[in-house]
Parts: C-alpha cells; structure tokens; sequence
C-alpha cells in the first residue's frame, strides 16, 4: 500500500510582504498609541502643580500627537475629537482653580488706597 504524500502549498511573496508590513503597521501603531496615553498621563500629573504655562504647553502637544494619530488613520477621527473635548475641557476646569499671579496679589488701585486711608 503506497502511503499518500503529503505536499505543502508554497505560499505567494505577495502574501509574506502583506504579513511584514502588517507587522510593521501594527508596532508602529501601537507605539503611537501608547505615546498618546502617555503624554496625556504628563498633561494629568501636572494638574496638582501651578504652573500654568507648562499646563497649556502641554495640552497644545497632547492635542497635536492626537490629531497626527487621527490623520494617520491609527485612531478614528470621532475618537481624537472626543479626547481632545474632554481633555480640554479637564484642563479648563484645573486652570479655573488655580491663583494667577495678579489675582494672589492686590494692586495699588486707587480704591485700595482709599479704603486704606
């Protein structure tokens, strides 16, 4: 009895070079996506600080890593607008608590000099 041989199919170059650069997509993909969520992770920690400058500074990077990755296509364009939004909106409300620099310290207004009279 002859034992069936059993033959493999060759696979097409086509079908490898689809499998690296699919490789390739998805570490470049995942590297964006843990770069957003960790610039964002710097935008919350500076929260709790009163530096407001670098607050802004940072959403403004935050924002601008998040639409490159939408523009890339490696996050839906809804998905980055509702981050954006609640980042926004996140870092408004930490701003809005802090003191400026103006408001912690009176000025000499001719009201103060007269209630002080």
């Amino acid at each position: 009895m002859a034992t069936k041989a059993t033959t493999r199919k060759k696979k097409k170059l086509s079908v490898l070079k689809r499998a690296r650069q699919a490789k390739k997509r998805e570490l470049r993909n995942d590297s964006m996506k843990s770069k957003i969520k960790t610039e964002i992770k710097k935008l919350e920690a500076l929260y709790s600080g009163q530096d407001r400058e670098a607050i802004e500074k940072q959403l403004k990077y935050v924002i601008k890593t998040i639409t490159s990755a939408a523009s890339k296509g490696i996050i839906h364009k809804n998905t980055a607008s509702r981050k954006v939004s609640r980042l926004t909106i996140k870092t408004n409300k930490a701003l809005s608590g802090m003191t400026t620099v103006s408001e912690s310290q009176p000025q000499n207004t001719s009201d103060n000099l007269q209630q002080s009279q």
